[in-house]
């Protein structure tokens, strides 16, 4: 079963172990795959989304988490 619950950028940061701040910068920059939902202007993106985007990132070298 898919996991369809919504993270935030708190969520994504605690994955992949930076500031909220870091994952808002990725955003900006275009470094982040588009939210999967927004609600009231706020972003939120699938685990699945977050897991398959951490999985494709330059200097992954094959994560575990």
């Amino acid at each position: 079963m898919t996991d369809r619950s919504l993270w935030t950028y708190k969520d994504i940061a605690a994955h992949i172990k930076v500031q909220p701040d870091t994952v808002r910068s990725y955003r900006k920059h275009g470094l982040l795959p588009p939210p999967d939902h927004v609600e009231s202007g706020k972003p939120f993106w699938y685990p699945d989304t977050v897991r398959a985007w951490v999985a494709s990132r330059p200097g992954n070298r094959a994560r575990r988490d």
